[in-house]
């Protein structure tokens, strides 16, 4: 991966709205810290793991989210926990986390299996973009877990036709990652974002409305979206209301549908670099001949350890932004109060003094002790600490089997120039697009 020496502020910061990954130059990859300025704030990239833990785990309420960058995505995700923080965060997380508890992902395993049966249906032989084919998977996903709908319910493809507009037409940072605007200043939105935005919200809505309607008729489905808006919070008692859950609904699909397709498509890619390691992955799948029994994951295993290799070189969300809410010292550095402190799994993941082969694909890694040490103190790829993703174990089911389930039917391969370019939007993707050569693998 070709990376620049140096960048100018100006360059940075056209780089920054349009692609964050360009704009970082090879010595960030190993350093332990590093220093940005800017003439408004100053933010301090971190990639010791010690620092990491200091922020993430041991003291997070020190560390909140920025406004920085959950600005620029509130016209979609409105209140929702993704950029909440304080007691409101707490109290959304006591609802939401009995939701991904283990025996509950259990109980969604037959929706994932169907999902991923659709999406070995759907596929097509020849040249195929796979980031929309894994989009659509992933969002099958969504909709059959949380809704007990399917991808190609009118609703949900209306919801899925949206979101892949707005992914494209928001960038991961608005103005006020550089510019710190007061409240009472109206932020700066593309009419296409804030478009996108409202229609998808209006969609989840009308999908929310009815929910909880069928639940005080008493028939609703057991699925996700009825576990969380029946739970009460334990301190409270009180349930999420209507539109609260709108926000909450809007960051699941954003979670668990955009993360996951990042990451499935990138593994896609990853496998047909390595055919050997495809053809592992296809051998192992004969296992899903026992049908939707939730005990194959654990047979899954080189699917698993490519699936978190993928997670690793190209993390779905590539940077997470904190800011310090008192003076810190840090690494001889002094931290002033509301400077952004940037925890980048796309450069812990790469870090130089950490891991071997940091830019390599090797699946093998995680069984060696220096995969071991660096799966402890250096990968991140749902966050760490209090606020980890909710839904880490329901990734780590749903991207395996679907990557078997596809790997099994199909052989991958690349097409000659059809290199693809990563690029941060509201995750890791390609520029243009994964295109790869798709043939149905022959059966005995």
């Amino acid at each position: 991966m070709s990376r620049p020496e140096r960048v100018s502020f100006l360059r940075y910061v056209r780089l920054f709205r349009r692609d964050i990954l360009s704009a970082q130059p090879a010595k960030l990859y190993r350093a332990w810290m590093a220093e940005f300025k800017t003439p408004f704030f100053r933010s301090y990239l971190i990639n010791d793991p010690k620092l990491v833990r200091e922020v993430l785990n041991a003291r997070p309420e020190d560390f909140p989210k920025s406004d920085r960058v959950s600005e620029g995505l509130r016209p979609l995700l409105g209140n929702s926990v993704f950029v909440t923080n304080g007691a409101e965060w707490e109290r959304q997380r006591r609802i939401i986390d009995p939701a991904f508890e283990g025996g509950r992902l259990r109980d969604t395993f037959p929706a994932m299996w169907d999902a991923g049966q659709a999406a070995v249906s759907r596929m097509e032989e020849g040249r195929v973009e796979v980031e929309q084919a894994a989009s659509f998977a992933a969002a099958d996903v969504i909709f059959r877990t949380l809704f007990s709908i399917p991808i190609e319910d009118k609703v949900a493809a209306e919801v899925f036709t949206k979101f892949r507009d707005y992914q494209r037409s928001q960038p991961i940072l608005n103005l006020a990652a550089f510019v710190p605007l007061p409240g009472w200043v109206p932020r700066l939105f593309r009419a296409s974002t804030r478009t996108s935005a409202g229609a998808i919200r209006r969609l989840i809505a009308g999908l929310t409305e009815a929910r909880m309607a069928a639940i005080k008729a008493g028939r609703a489905p057991d699925d996700l979206a009825t576990k969380i808006m029946t739970t009460p919070d334990p301190e409270t008692g009180e349930v999420f209301s209507t539109d609260e859950m709108v926000d909450q609904v809007a960051i699941f699909f954003l979670a668990g549908h955009e993360t996951s397709a990042s990451a499935l498509s990138w593994a896609l890619y990853l496998l047909a670099m390595t055919p050997e390691w495809q053809d592992r992955v296809a051998a192992e799948a004969t296992a899903l001949d026992v049908g939707p029994d939730v005990g194959v994951m654990s047979k899954l295993r080189v699917s698993r350890d490519v699936f978190r290799e993928a997670l690793r070189l190209y993390p779905p969300v590539p940077m997470m932004v904190r800011e310090t809410q008192c003076p810190e010292e840090f690494r001889g550095r002094t931290l002033k109060k509301g400077a952004m402190v940037v925890v980048s799994p796309w450069h812990l993941h790469r870090q130089e003094r950490l891991w071997d082969n940091p830019d390599g694909f090797d699946p093998s890694r995680w069984e060696t002790e220096n995969g071991k040490t660096c799966t402890r103190d250096a990968y991140i790829p749902f966050s760490s600490g209090a606020r980890v993703c909710p839904g880490a174990g329901f990734a780590m089911f749903e991207g395996p089997l679907l990557l078997s389930m596809l790997v099994r039917a199909f052989r991958f391969e690349l097409i000659e120039g059809a290199v693809p370019v990563p690029q941060a939007h509201l995750t890791v993707r390609a520029k243009d697009g994964i295109w790869l050569k798709v043939t149905r693998r022959e059966t005995d």
